[in-house]
């Protein structure tokens, strides 16, 4: 499926280029105020850079780059006196740090590919680099001339640090509104999704990153530079963190994927089943408006929907479960639940699995509230794959297409809402190709 793009996906990568250019030239012609300040922010912002790789699914891949921007940004009397950058320069220094740490990063790893004999890993962070340079320009277009006039002086301080907070909370919603774009334009993900996914990370390393600029702006004012690295420190143990969870998601998602073949190891089920429903329902599910984390839940609930199936003495023929009677796949998505809770994954997957071959109806025809979307997606995308592959396997002539035949039993079996996405998908040229949510 070719990912919707709401944001032309090069548009930021252009304003940040001109503000970047405008900064510079702006310092060439009227030159840069207290220049041993500007060059310690730009030392830091760089090295906070080469500490922070780009790392899978990450929104902010060098929290502590974005957070002694955003110092600077704040920076109002550094140590007693008064300081003359203003927004220009603010974006100046961003830009020159953060151009100095992705420069260090891509040599090194030139570097460590020149040792090991093999082509460079391609550079990440771009779109949080120029996310940062509008963001931290905003916030100091918001800061700066309150303070170059005086206004801020005027304040008491439980007011100034208020001033300071609502600031650096606009810039990290500002940030948030952008990645969402950034997100939605890469991964196909809607808007409204996106932005929510943007909103809960901001609640994680988000917040962590803002409290630690506004602390860094207030404690340089106060004690001076040295303040800067000292207090960088926590936001690098936090981003240590982060970094061991992501590993654990990637290793949790490696052994689903073992798992989801043992039924294709074993012959119950065709080569590629699981994958291909995995990316089916994954792309149902962006279509329906779920998030990166419900994206997530839900290819891990399809890579798994057929474990049940080890627990039959005779395989289904073809292992196409969707031409079983309903109470018989009632049987085995339950078998398999059971197995999947004891693997330790989120529990949202085994009960989808569990109820993945419920009907979408109650017998009233009500629709069932408590069934979940996944299940009913999951559903759908592994009849459509049973359907495919039986038609492939015994061709007939005036056959019904697959999605025809499930429209059939539309409204009870299978959710007619979602049979609706999966012939959009299909009038866009969709193909089941591998392609992940971001956790």
């Amino acid at each position: 499926m070719t990912p919707r793009r709401p944001v032309p996906a090069d548009l930021l990568h252009a304003v940040a280029a001109l503000l970047g250019a405008a900064a510079v030239l702006h310092l060439l012609l009227h030159g840069a105020g207290q220049t041993g300040v500007a060059l310690a922010f730009t030392g830091l912002i760089a090295l906070g850079q080469c500490a922070g790789p780009a790392l899978p699914g990450d929104r902010e891949p060098a929290p502590v780059a974005t957070a002694v921007a955003l110092a600077y940004a704040l920076l109002g009397p550094l140590h007693g006196l008064p300081t003359t950058h203003g927004v220009l320069q603010v974006a100046a220094v961003t830009a020159a740090g953060t151009g100095l740490g992705l420069g260090a990063q891509s040599a090194g790893r030139y570097a460590l590919a020149a040792l090991r004999h093999r082509p460079p890993a391609p550079l990440g962070g771009l779109d949080a680099a120029a996310r940062r340079l509008v963001t931290v320009a905003f916030a100091a277009l918001l800061f700066q001339p309150l303070y170059n006039t005086g206004v801020t002086d005027r304040l008491p301080g439980p007011a100034y640090g208020a001033l300071l907070a609502g600031i650096a909370g606009l810039a990290a919603l500002g940030d948030a509104v952008l990645a969402a774009a950034q997100q939605c334009a890469r991964t196909g993900l809607r808007y409204a999704a996106a932005l929510d996914d943007q909103l809960h990370a901001l609640l994680g390393i988000g917040s962590a990153q803002v409290a630690t600029g506004l602390l860094l702006s207030l404690l340089a004012g106060e004690a001076g530079l040295w303040a800067l690295p000292v207090f960088c420190v926590p936001l690098l143990l936090a981003q240590a963190s982060f970094r061991r969870a992501v590993a654990v998601r990637a290793t949790t998602g490696q052994t689903i994927e073992t798992l989801a073949r043992a039924t294709e190891i074993a012959g119950y089920t065709t080569p590629g089943h699981a994958r291909r429903v995995a990316d089916t329902a994954c792309a149902l599910g962006r279509e329906l408006g779920l998030g990166s984390r419900e994206l997530t839940l839900l290819e891990y609930a399809a890579l798994m929907h057929d474990i049940g199936q080890l627990s039959l003495v005779e395989p289904v023929p073809g292992g196409a479960t969707a031409l079983l009677a309903d109470g018989e796949q009632q049987r085995i998505a339950r078998l398999g639940s059971e197995v999947i809770q004891r693997t330790g994954v989120p529990k949202q997957v085994w009960q989808q699995v569990a109820r993945l071959a419920d009907p979408c109806r109650l017998a009233d025809g009500r629709h069932d509230p408590s069934l979940p979307l996944a299940s009913r997606i999951i559903r759908v995308a592994n009849a459509h794959d049973d359907l495919r592959t039986a038609a492939a396997d015994r061709p007939r002539a005036g056959a019904l297409d697959p999605l025809e035949h499930l429209r059939l039993d539309s409204g009870r079996g299978y959710d007619p809402v979602v049979l609706d996405a999966l012939a959009r998908l299909g009038r866009r040229g969709h193909r089941a190709a591998r392609s992940r949510p971001a956790a």
